[in-house]
């Protein structure tokens, strides 16, 4: 699939930039950074069918309301309870940014997108909410609307581009419900879910769509801090603008994924993508003790070496014609951990810890998933053609030593 086929909805506007090759600047393209998704929810339709087999299935379920965690319901009952569950945890959450008149000169607050939320916990008088980033992204306010139309302020506690996920707070005198995760790495292809959302608006709040488990993804995304290989549940559930940052449920009525993305390209239906819930349960606990997610940093400017032309990559890299993939540094932070180890500009990195990297998204998934702050890697370049190792001390960003 092409990368290009993915959209994101509900993002608010900002401008946009790129870095040409061995761009002294470091902002945005240093590691650590985050990631910009879009969601989608869900509408379930429940079709009875008079037949003696459904007749018993149905007296079935009656007598065994009581569903254990992780169980997948074989009936459209089980799953019309399940949302009746989670469904007022679910919310619409507005991005609310100034936009100034060009002949006025006025700044006025206006809603720069809409988008859903689910609430995950309540502690005393205060609710948490995780959402998409892309959706609170660029927001000078936040609010959170109730499925009656109240509307709640509600802050940024911290969000994370990468990952594209975020995690507010609010008054919690109106939160009547706080949804619970479930298990995302125990669903099966073909298992039922629903997403539940605010599609186009939030006219349409607490809209319901009901699908199936089509598969379990690791797609290349692009993100407001680069590159990023998302893992993903796949689902046929009808995917809307508006519906970032809702909820994808299995049939025991719990969370399972935060929506966040579709592929839209004519001739296409049916291919929505959430976050699993076992990667967002640890990204919002961080989120929520440190307001961002901790990261091992190292301190660079990157391109990928399959971006360079062939005759940048001979006389300027020194590599020979059968080198194409690896990482090149385009500039190093100063004091960082790579300005320690005496990496330089033009270094092209092809391996850390003896695993090969061809790629700037493949050297993050490493780093952020393979290593910890303050972890000593081995890192093999090719500096002017010739290979070498360089030992380095992982740190966190911003982090003196």
């Amino acid at each position: 699939m092409n990368m290009q086929q993915y959209e994101y909805t509900n993002r608010p506007p900002k401008k946009r930039g790129f870095f040409s090759f061995l761009s002294a600047s470091i902002v945005g393209a240093v590691i650590g950074s985050g990631v910009t998704l879009y969601i989608a929810p869900v509408l379930g339709i429940y079709t009875q069918v008079e037949s003696k087999q459904t007749a018993v299935a149905q007296q079935e379920t009656k007598t065994n309301n009581t569903l254990p965690l992780q169980q997948t319901a074989s009936t459209s009952n089980n799953m019309v309870q399940a949302i009746d569950q989670v469904a007022e945890a679910v919310v619409g959450v507005i991005n609310i940014q100034k936009q100034t008149d060009m002949f006025s000169n006025v700044s006025q607050e206006q809603e720069a997108g809409t988008g859903s939320g689910v609430i995950f916990k309540k502690d005393g008088n205060v609710a948490y909410i995780v959402t998409n980033n892309h959706v609170i992204e660029g927001a000078d306010k936040v609010e959170v609307s109730f499925a009656k139309g109240e509307r709640v302020k509600a802050t940024v506690v911290g969000a994370d581009p990468l990952t594209d996920l975020a995690v507010l707070k609010m008054d919690g005198q109106h939160v009547q419900k706080v949804a619970s995760f479930g298990d995302s790495s125990s669903l099966r292809i073909g298992e039922q879910v629903a997403a539940i959302g605010n599609p186009l608006g939030l006219d349409l709040s607490r809209t319901v769509t009901e699908g199936i488990v089509s598969g379990k993804r690791t797609i290349s995304v692009s993100t407001s801090a680069g590159e990023w290989e998302l893992n993903v549940i796949q689902t046929d559930a009808a995917i809307n603008p508006g519906n970032s940052g809702g909820a994808l449920i299995n049939s025991a009525g719990q969370v399972v994924g935060i929506n966040s993305l579709k592929i839209s390209q004519e001739g296409v239906e049916g291919l929505g993508f959430a976050i699993p819930s076992q990667d967002v349960k640890p990204i919002i606990e961080q989120l929520m003790q440190y307001g961002k997610v901790k990261r091992p940093y190292l301190g660079v400017g990157l391109q990928d070496l399959s971006e360079i032309p062939a005759q940048v990559r001979f006389e300027q890299l020194g590599l020979p014609e059968n080198v194409t993939k690896g990482v090149v540094i385009t500039a190093v932070e100063p004091s960082s951990p790579a300005s320690r180890a005496g990496l330089q500009a033009k270094d092209v990195i092809v391996a850390i810890n003896r695993t090969n990297i061809d790629s700037v998204s493949a050297l993050r998934k490493y780093l952020y998933t393979k290593t910890k702050i303050g972890e000593n890697i081995q890192m093999q370049i090719l500096r002017n053609g010739k290979s070498m190792t360089v030992s380095l001390q992982l740190s966190e960003r911003g982090e003196r030593q």
